[in-house]
């Protein structure tokens, strides 16, 4: 993990060029790992994402006895030790900034024999934890957080877990992954009601290690007891990571960006579709399925952007890219509005409040709502913005560089590498002008 803390003083550039791949995506890198060390059998992994978070989770496994080789080029091999296979860790595990890690791993540890206690930094030991802890108790789990159902969050071993139909109270693909991975060692069937659609990674890479998802509309059912059968898993680029260079290409006059390889799973596309509503000219091409997951390249072209309303039914599918977006709407002719986006505030950072004190310190009109915000475009100013402890605040920042008025500094971006190593040196490749400075 990142100990000593990095500024980027972005100043504005040109017109950005290039035929580019961003990393590998971290939802399946992260999901990945912990399939792959419950499998029997070994897994081997392309395009794994060598950001902190996901290394977290491999750390996470290796300190319960699974043997990992790697990663080394995006290239990690998994022996897996099957769903009985873990060992009790010899002391806490770290998952440093990684929502999706503790979250996840939580409704494994359920079913284990041991007790498990994972910790983080400042940033995740601030995130909400009830919303997994609730559902694991009612399956007969013995969950402890700390005050407000914060971190740390001990999973007490030993317990019989009872399956059960949850109505999730909100939509969230960590919520519901973490109460499927618990599935796996209930008695009976768990059945998951989505209120909305969230990224879908974790049951289709359950059926690609051999394991029944039924899916039937905004229900998702598995049976317990089943077991993992090893496979191999190309991960495709992140469409997270993608985003900043869609944003990026569209807001900056003259640009031209490819983009290869990208995840474009229907659950993960509102970044394509808001950006289309608001004018932006984006073509996707070459399209494939790779291991159960659709991927394509996308063309990104400079367009004059207008902004809108943001269509509810696209929050769920946008929730990680709503940040960049922002720098999108302060861009765009005319007025972008935000509503049903609650999420956004018990992320990394409180992403509405962190992202609108951002742009409001470069003079854009910007007000947060209690579930979104009111963006009114004008021009971006030059100053200094902190990113709290959020990777994808620092780098949406980046991308407002292009078009601001002169640099940008923005403090706490070390944190950029729990999802994007490399982001600077391939921002800069197409036409960025970023300086890192390390206090």
């Amino acid at each position: 993990m990142s100990s000593h803390s990095i500024v980027f003083l972005a100043q504005p550039a040109g017109a950005l060029q290039g035929d580019i791949r961003v990393p590998g995506d971290k939802s399946m890198s992260h999901r990945s790992i912990m399939l792959g060390s419950l499998a029997e059998g070994t897994t081997h992994v392309k395009g794994f994402l060598e950001g902190e978070d996901a290394l977290a989770t491999l750390n996470a496994f290796r300190a319960m006895g699974v043997q990992i080789d790697g990663p080394s080029g995006g290239e990690v091999t998994i022996h897996g030790v099957g769903l009985h296979g873990l060992q009790a860790p010899s002391e806490d595990i770290y998952l440093g900034n990684s929502g999706t890690s503790i979250r996840l791993i939580a409704g494994l540890m359920a079913g284990q024999a041991f007790d498990v206690t994972m910790t983080g930094d400042a940033s995740l030991s601030k995130r909400p934890m009830n919303r997994v802890a609730v559902p694991l108790r009612e399956m007969g789990a013995v969950v402890d957080a700390d005050e407000g159902g914060r971190p740390p969050l001990t999973v007490r071993g030993g317990s019989r877990l009872e399956a059960i139909s949850y109505d999730m109270p909100m939509a969230s693909a960590q919520v519901k992954s973490c109460v499927l991975l618990a599935g796996l060692y209930a008695d009976g069937i768990t059945e998951v009601t989505e209120p909305a659609p969230t990224r879908d990674h974790t049951e289709r890479m359950l059926r690609g290690f051999g394991y029944d998802v039924d899916v039937q509309g905004n229900k998702v059912r598995l049976a317990g007891g089943g077991q993992l059968t090893a496979t191999n898993i190309d991960v495709p680029s992140d469409i997270s990571s993608a985003a900043f260079y869609m944003v990026a290409a569209s807001i900056t006059p003259g640009s031209d960006l490819t983009l290869r390889h990208v995840g474009i799973n229907p659950t993960r596309i509102g970044i394509v579709n808001i950006l289309r509503l608001m004018g932006a000219i984006i073509e996707i091409f070459n399209e494939r399925e790779v291991g159960g997951e659709p991927v394509a390249d996308i063309r990104v072209q400079y367009a004059p952007l207008r902004g809108i309303e943001i269509p509810e039914d696209q929050v769920p599918l946008a929730i990680d890219e709503f940040p960049v977006l922002f720098v999108a709407a302060a861009c765009a002719e005319g007025q972008t509005i935000l509503t049903g986006a609650e999420e956004l505030r018990v992320k990394e950072s409180d992403r509405i409040q962190v992202m609108a004190d951002g742009l409001l310190a470069l003079g854009v009109d910007a007000q947060p709502t209690e579930d979104g915000i009111v963006i009114n475009s004008g021009p971006i100013g030059s100053g200094e913005i902190w990113s709290h402890g959020d990777h994808r605040i620092a780098m949406s920042f980046a991308v407002a560089s292009l078009r601001a008025a002169g640099a940008i500094r923005i403090n706490g971006a070390e944190h950029v590498a729990t999802s994007f190593p490399g982001f600077v040196e391939l921002a800069n490749g197409v036409g960025f002008n970023i300086q890192v400075i390390e206090d």
